[in-house]
């Protein structure tokens, strides 16, 4: 049985998430449709542009993307007390970049006089938005509303773009976290589309080459990664240039037609983050299939079902071949 969002996005257990959604009956979103002959590559620059437009006013940031011809994937980090510091008068800009608001809102802006009942509505609806600005279910209804209306003018047709509800998994570790993110990233090179991260477009790896490559900085809407010798708390657990050597080298691995192997160098890495070094390739090609709404070691997966009140939950056995 379907389970309530609600009980799968647990910010007190963890703040990362990774998202997927695919179209309806899985049909083509982006690339060529062989039927009609017609190709719709513009509309994965649709998706990128609508996340980072959502990313730039929600509470939230992007850990890893890629848009697919029928499906993409998101890893986000959900920013819940970026959004509490906010100022009555910050929540209330942010929400009128997506939306109309509300009367007594605007009668707030201008500055006219209110009565103690209406102010006090009006603190009443911040709130309510403050709330949604890390919500993770309001970010992905903006996202995939948006980009189905688009999609379904586009087409002159009317009808459900995408499947009913999206799969969430809460990352619980780094391990998961940089294991999903890989998964995440690469998934182009599986799918046939390229053969080298370099190549990937419309992912979040080949954004951040691409930053590198023209001295650039990578959009402010990603998650940055760690720059020095302490771990902030916002950044992800690995030097960026670790991570886009890491990808590379396990895009060489899964890759059927390529002969590789695991440096002695990155023996260390997936060692101080917990994973089983034979085990890291097999863990990014099957991290769908072998969990579910949750990511990360046994003990970590055991303390989030005590909290849920659950005596098991998928990915059990994957974890214990996976992860130390």
């Amino acid at each position: 049985m379907t389970r309530a969002r609600s009980e799968q996005v647990s910010l007190d257990s963890t703040a990362y998430y990774h998202c997927v959604c695919r179209c309806v009956r899985r049909a083509f979103l982006c690339g060529d449709d062989h039927i009609s002959g017609q190709n719709f590559d513009h509309r994965k620059q649709w998706l990128v542009d609508k996340i980072k437009q959502l990313a730039s006013v929600f509470s939230i940031k992007i850990c890893a993307y890629a848009v697919m011809s029928n499906h993409y994937h998101l890893v986000l980090r959900i920013e819940r007390e970026t959004a509490i510091t906010l100022t009555d008068d910050e929540v209330i800009e942010r929400w009128y970049l997506l939306f109309n608001g509300h009367i007594l809102v605007d009668r707030y802006l201008l500055g006219e006089k209110q009565s103690r009942a209406e102010l006090d509505e009006v603190k009443k609806l911040v709130e309510i938005w403050r709330q949604r600005l890390y919500d993770l279910g309001w970010f992905m209804r903006c996202l995939n509303e948006s980009i189905a209306r688009q999609a379904n003018e586009e087409d002159n047709c009317k009808g459900r773009f995408w499947e009913g509800r999206y799969k969430s998994q809460a990352l619980l570790d780094e391990a998961a976290l940089l294991s999903c993110m890989a998964y995440v990233d690469l998934n182009p090179i599986r799918a046939g589309l390229c053969q080298i991260p370099e190549e990937s477009e419309f992912t979040s790896l080949y954004e951040r080459i691409q930053a590198i490559v023209h001295n650039q900085k990578a959009s402010r809407v990603l998650a940055k990664f760690k720059r020095g010798k302490s771990l902030e708390q916002d950044e992800i657990p690995m030097r960026e240039s670790d991570y886009i050597e890491l990808v590379d080298l396990t895009g060489r691995v899964i890759r059927e037609d390529k002969k590789g192997h695991i440096p002695n160098h990155l023996a260390g890495i997936l060692d101080r983050l917990g994973i089983r070094p034979g085990s890291w390739f097999d863990c990014v090609q099957k991290m769908e299939k072998r969990f579910y709404s949750a990511v990360g070691s046994t003990n970590n997966l055991q303390v989030l079902c005590c909290s849920q009140g659950k005596k098991w939950a998928k990915g059990m056995s994957a974890s214990r071949e996976w992860f130390h």
